[in-house]
């Protein structure tokens, strides 16, 4: 009796299972799913449709977005210089070369010279900035946009005191950046860095804005840098920095390196400083600035001592250009420039940046302090001499 209970309990048993395997896989579960109807006559039914896939959303602090929007305005600025003399053509025959070298007796190149840098686009026309020391004494200077295109560019003018270029290429559909509010940023703030380092292509790097207004680095003779720890290497000069939103703030410049590399101290000519120059060259191919003709000093405290100054503020005249603008309008050197048109002097930076402002042919208000005495003097500006680097 008990072998027939376990008999018929296992019989049932297989039985089971093989009715569930046959409801799991059979004909009518192997058919493909179709949108299902529900509902009824008071509540009619809904046709459930498959929905496309949600494109991916950028992970939270990522700056995809700011980097493609100013990535395609980025360019590679390729520039070549030709030997400044012609060689000999024995010289070129490889039997001479054997013992006289690949160089001439003035120590010049058998081949072209070449260099790279970045650029970015600003105008639809097709106008570039870039560094000066980029394109100066280039023979030809070739651009390669993002997508690939190429196109030779000429030089529309240079302005080595900030270390600007602007330079041109014809071509159309050009995609442009977007200029920044550089008032606005602060240190802390992110930016990007966007060039051509080592050449080895398009390259984003990013950091903060380590300092703001930084002077008196003897990069160029007008100085007002963005400093920022974003890597910029050889190669990156003429690129763009620029901010979370692709907007431009700066024009990568120069770094701070023992090694050549980057080591987290750059600098950034700002992109208003970079936009007024841009439109001077543009409009007269050159930058055209105020002149006074004096030599300036800082004052510090030692200096305030040994004067008797009861201020620390202003620039002392060390020396007068003779038949100068200065000299002309009766500034004297040890003269205390306090105020330009009423705009108060606070140091030679300053000083410098607010006469560089000045029209030439029109008179300028100096208020000096000679001998403890303050007294107002009229000058005619001069135009500021061209300055070769």
């Amino acid at each position: 009796m008990r072998r027939l209970w376990l008999l018929f309990a296992q019989t049932v048993t297989v039985l089971l299972a093989l009715y569930m395997v046959y409801t799991a896989v059979g004909p009518e579960r192997r058919q493909p799913a179709r949108p299902q109807q529900m509902g009824d006559a008071e509540h009619p039914a809904v046709m459930l449709e498959a929905r496309p896939a949600k494109a991916p959303v950028a992970a939270a602090g990522s700056y995809r977005a700011a980097a493609a929007r100013a990535m395609p305005a980025v360019v590679n600025i390729l520039t070549s210089k030709k030997p400044k003399r012609g060689k000999h053509p024995l010289l070129r025959d490889p039997f001479f070369k054997k013992f006289f070298g690949d160089r001439d007796h003035d120590g010049e190149a058998d081949e072209d010279e070449s260099s790279l840098g970045s650029g970015v686009i600003v105008s639809a026309e097709g106008y570039i900035l870039t560094n000066n020391h980029v394109v100066e004494a280039a023979d030809e200077i070739e651009v390669v946009l993002a997508d690939g295109r190429k196109a030779a560019a000429k030089v529309v003018g240079t302005d080595p005191e900030t270390d600007l270029a602007v330079i041109k290429i014809s071509l159309e559909k050009l995609p442009v950046m977007v200029l920044g509010q550089v008032e606005q940023v602060q240190v802390g703030d992110v930016v990007l860095a966007i060039g051509n380092p080592f050449g080895v292509g398009q390259t984003v790097t990013m950091g903060i804005i380590s300092a703001l207004g930084r002077n008196n680095l003897h990069i160029n003779h007008f100085e007002n840098f963005i400093q920022t720890d974003a890597a910029i290497n050889f190669g990156n000069s003429g690129g763009a920095l620029i901010d979370t939103n692709g907007n431009l703030l700066g024009i990568n410049s120069a770094i701070y390196s023992q090694t050549g590399g980057s080591i987290g101290i750059g600098f950034a000519i700002p992109v208003s400083t970079a936009k007024s120059v841009m439109e001077a060259i543009i409009k007269n191919g050159q930058v055209v600035r105020g002149w006074l003709g004096v030599e300036t000093q800082e004052i510090t405290p030692e200096l305030a001592s040994s004067f008797g100054l009861k201020r620390q503020s202003g620039a002392i005249i060390a020396g007068v250009v003779k038949n100068g603008p200065a000299d002309h309008g009766g500034v004297k050197p040890g003269d205390i420039l306090l105020t330009v048109n009423e705009q108060a002097i606070t140091d030679t930076n300053q000083m410098l940046n607010v006469i560089a402002q000045l029209v030439p042919g029109e008179k300028a208000s100096l208020k000096v302090l000679r001998k403890n005495q303050e007294s107002t003097l009229t000058v005619q500006v001069g135009k500021r001499p061209s300055s070769k680097r």
